[in-house]
């Protein structure tokens, strides 16, 4: 197509950078044509980033180059000029302490990267857990045209005949290994089994979670969240995506016209729906943030409480984001909560049409994958969100994932100080516990562990395991990685680095929880727990320098999305000054 200056509304932000016939202008496009482009490229014509979180130390987005150029091609064909570049990769698998202590970090580098650059907007390529959500912060506080494309699940698993789902068969199978269940050399045979295409993780855990959640959101084009990353499909989304795009930014349609309240309730909605992660809290209390949305812990309860869960995917169910995708995908979910009165019809979508408008002529090909509303999974799946005096700012558990006979207990507390004790006493056959119990671990909160690692749901001592027993009530102020399962309370808050209640837990004290009444109890004398906190040291010392220190001064606690204090807030996308 021959591109037209005039069709567009107004004067294109790149131009700033371009477009003109002074010292600087000319400087901007020296440069760039260095590596071939025509002279035309810069005549007006829209100037599409793309956000690439390649990386072959992020397994799960280690395809995203391939996806990159199909991007392009549909922003040439649109008209724009396409602009790759790389940005931090958070990879969930390899990265220490943790990939979520970089989160904020990648996403300071997607802003200051949109903010600083010669763009007016930008497609966002994402994949493994912490991408996702860090793209979208970072492009939320700038507020150009914005749009995601996920990398996609990689393929199932199988081993011996049966669906291999990522991390949740790693954590049955090592908890078989300690009971006797399993030889060693059979687990490493099963290792081949896990990882048998690109993509992320297959489970509904946290990386597919977010793909819905940026899907019901409203940033990506529906249909994103599920087609496997080897699927030719995916390929043509990334090429459609680029050719949206570029009639975004002639719409001008920006992140802030998309991430309304409206769509925040409808992603919530979605997450008790398809029993997905409770990462999700963490990350779109973060993203709300961004947008000056006030979402709270209490908004997971109140809109997701009685919202079924009716996807039978690992680790909730059975099935594998291969199944779901075949059987309709994210879209016949959002059709299902908008038929029974639980979507807000007319949130804004990238697309340009209403959350309702996309999904209403999609089709159920596979109701034992996509459960009917009257037999669902779990009546009432979403986010419990937990409170009492040992989490007066709030904890959560997954309830689709829990032991119903769980839920209300009351027990024992078996304390861990931080995830070196619990290495050290879980698999010793002296150590006092029971399946009774209630396990507790501390210093594992955004400045405890540094970064809250996914260390939460801790397994079990071998001497309970070999009793034949699976589950235990298990708490503290880390998090889990979406593909596990338990009975497990997270992100316990303020967390027990804070001097939150949690680092006053001591061994024999007695705790209930009462998930139906949202309640969490540490059956204690508010006398003595004040004398407890009064008495307390903090066995944490701030890290001398450097990015860790930065982390341990500023991050906010997990009950408000663990993002820094002072990235909070849309700062816009005005041009820099030219320096030159």
């Amino acid at each position: 197509m021959t591109f037209q200056p005039a069709e567009w509304p107004r004067k294109l932000r790149s131009q700033e950078w371009f477009g003109g016939d002074s010292r600087d202008h000319i400087y901007h496009r020296s440069w760039m044509k260095n590596q071939g482009l025509p002279a035309d490229l810069f005549d007006g014509r829209p100037v599409i980033g793309i956000c690439n979180t390649w990386s072959q130390l992020t397994p799960c987005n280690a395809h995203l180059r391939d996806l990159a150029e199909r991007v392009k091609h549909g922003i040439y064909e649109a008209g724009g000029l396409p602009l790759e570049f790389p940005v931090f990769s958070t990879g969930e698998s390899a990265l220490r302490p943790t990939a979520m202590m970089y989160r904020n970090l990648a996403a300071m580098d997607v802003e200051e990267a949109l903010r600083a650059n010669p763009l007016d907007g930008v497609v966002l390529l994402c994949g493994c857990d912490k991408t996702t959500p860090a793209l979208l912060m970072g492009a939320a506080s700038v507020d150009l045209p914005a749009i995601m494309v996920s990398g996609g699940p990689m393929m199932n698993g199988w081993f011996r005949g049966e669906r291999v789902g990522s991390g949740t068969a790693l954590w049955q199978m090592s908890e078989d290994i300690k009971a006797g269940k399993m030889t060693r050399e059979d687990f490493l045979e099963a290792e081949q089994a896990m990882s048998r295409s690109p993509g992320s993780c297959n489970t509904m855990g946290t990386a597919s979670s977010m793909a819905s959640m940026v899907e019901a959101l409203g940033m990506a084009l529906s249909g994103n969240a599920a087609i496997p990353a080897v699927d030719s499909r995916r390929r043509v989304m990334s090429h459609v995506t680029g050719r949206r795009i570029v009639q975004m930014v002639k719409d001008d349609l920006k992140p802030s016209d998309v991430l309304t309240r409206d769509a925040f309730e409808n992603a919530i909605r979605t997450n008790g729906a398809i029993g997905g992660s409770t990462n999700a809290v963490i990350h779109l209390m973060a993203i709300a943030g961004r947008v000056g949305i006030d979402l709270t812990l209490d908004d997971w309860d109140t809109f997701g409480r009685d919202v079924p869960t009716i996807v039978n995917l690992m680790p909730s169910g059975k099935y594998l984001m291969e199944e779901f995708f075949y059987a309709g995908g994210l879209p016949v979910v959002i059709k299902r909560l908008g038929e029974a009165g639980l979507l807000n019809r007319d949130a804004l979508t990238v697309s340009g049409d209403t959350a309702w408008d996309q999904v209403k002529d999609a089709v159920n090909y596979n109701e034992d994958v996509i459960l009917p509303a009257d037999i669902p999974l779990a009546k009432q799946g979403g986010i419990a969100v937990l409170r009492g005096n040992l989490a007066p700012k709030g904890a959560v558990l997954k309830p689709s994932a829990a032991s119903p006979h769980l839920l209300k207990h009351r027990g024992r507390a078996v304390v861990f100080e931080d995830i070196d004790d619990y290495k050290a006493r879980i698999n010793d056959d002296d150590l006092d516990i029971d399946e009774t119990c209630v396990m507790v671990l501390k210093m594992c909160g955004p400045r405890g562990y540094p970064g809250m690692s996914e260390v939460g749901n801790m397994g079990l001592p071998p001497k309970v395991l070999k009793k034949g027993i699976t589950d235990m009530v298990r708490i503290s102020d880390a998090r889990m990685s979406g593909t596990a399962y338990g009975t497990v309370v997270l992100h316990t808050s303020p967390e027990a680095a804070a001097g939150g209640p949690l680092a006053i837990v001591q061994n024999g004290d007695m705790i209930e929880l009462d998930m139906p009444n949202r309640r969490l109890h540490l059956d204690v004398s508010d006398a003595e727990i004040a004398r407890r906190l009064a008495a307390w040291q903090n066995p944490i010392v701030p890290p001398p320098s450097g990015y860790a220190r930065l982390f341990h001064d500023h991050v906010q606690g997990a009950e408000t999305g663990a993002d820094f204090d002072f990235l909070v807030g849309c700062r816009g996308n005005a041009v820099p000054k030219d320096s030159h």
